[in-house]
């Protein structure tokens, strides 16, 4: 499979896994699961279950997982449809980093970062990694998250199972621009 291909079926999955399954006719259970089977068969896109395991264990930002026997698949979050994320809460690194594009700025440092129609907010632990989901969207801006700080007032964090930190917002007071690209 090409690295096109590959993309392509991870954005569908990424579609119908975390916004809309019901444009497949597909069902997601109350944590986001999702039938292999169902995925397999009513696809937009031909798509194998291998295609569908080496999507999965390429996928650079960990975007998915399988259970133990592979009948079920889910978003490992970034969801915008209602599910209960089965997230433990835990104490977060010191600082974490938010990348965004620089034309969202004016309005993240009046309103703070807001999750918008998703769950959480998405933290990186590295400046690589957050610089990576912000030049996405426009001129690259890097925030600095004072997230020790915020969980110690009474923030609640979270870790997803691909190593993404969550939190339902942050304020303006907790976070500092770090750099334009």
């Amino acid at each position: 499979m090409t690295k096109n291909q590959e993309i392509k079926i991870s954005k569908f999955l990424s579609y119908v896994l975390r916004h809309q399954p019901e444009s497949i006719c597909l069902s997601l259970d109350k944590n986001g699961w999702a039938s292999v089977a169902d995925i397999l068969k009513n696809a937009s896109l031909p798509l194998s279950l291998e295609e569908l395991k080496q999507v999965v264990e390429n996928n650079d930002k960990q975007r998915f997982s399988f259970n133990d026997d592979l009948s079920l698949i889910k978003a490992n979050q970034g969801h915008s449809v209602k599910i209960e994320l089965a997230f433990q809460a835990i104490t977060p690194p010191d600082t974490l980093y938010h990348g965004t594009a620089q034309h969202f700025l004016k309005s993240i440092q009046q309103q703070g970062i807001t999750k918008g129609k998703r769950h959480h907010v998405h933290l990186s632990k590295d400046i690589q990694t957050a610089s990576k989901v912000g030049k996405r969207h426009g001129q690259l801006v890097i925030l600095a998250i004072e997230a020790k700080t915020m969980h110690e007032t009474g923030y609640p964090f979270y870790l997803s199972d691909n190593g993404v930190y969550l939190v339902e917002e942050i304020p303006p007071r907790y976070f500092q621009v770090m750099s334009y690209r």
